[in-house]
């Protein structure tokens, strides 16, 4: 991860945690320790959750359609950062979460799973915000098992999932 709060999560379910601290000068020599760390594990996908940082070139080129992303939103609205707060004063009346596979272009990579989740004109950021941490679980949840029981054809940015 590039984040420490979550290692006492890995740690009580017995995973190994690796923390990649990651600044602009930095990026390019800690994608490399996580490259390799990848390939010596033999990890066959890879799975953003609260990954805040954009993915180079050269490793979505070497995990193709094999690197999942949740975003906070009902993609394609409200891309990049903050997308609560653009819902909010765009005036939404649903909020989403998209589970996507990575591609050069962010956050437009093909589509594994969406839900959404209706909020009205009472709803404050912090409350989209709330209920939409609650669909990001669900979604990327239901996007790697899908992907994992090998249900999801990628096809020209576009998904075939199986049932």
């Amino acid at each position: 991860s590039n984040h420490p709060d979550l290692q006492h999560v890995a740690e009580r379910f017995g995973i190994p945690f690796h923390l990649f601290p990651i600044t602009k000068e930095t990026k390019e020599e800690q994608e490399k320790k996580e490259m390799e760390l990848l390939a010596k594990h033999k990890i066959t996908f890879i799975v953003l959750a609260r990954y805040m940082q954009v993915i180079s070139e050269q490793m979505i080129n070497a995990y193709p359609n094999r690197i999942i992303n949740i975003h906070h939103s009902f993609l394609p609205a409200f891309v990049g950062a903050k997308p609560y707060h653009a819902a909010f004063e765009r005036g939404v009346k649903i909020i989403g979460a998209t589970s996507h596979y990575v591609t050069t272009e962010l956050d437009a990579g093909p589509i594994i799973e969406q839900d959404v989740v209706r909020i009205t004109h009472k709803d404050t950021v912090q409350d989209l915000v709330n209920k939409g941490k609650d669909l990001e679980k669900i979604v990327l949840s239901r996007a790697v098992q899908k992907h994992i029981e090998r249900k999801v054809l990628a096809y020209k940015n576009k998904t075939v999932i199986f049932n």
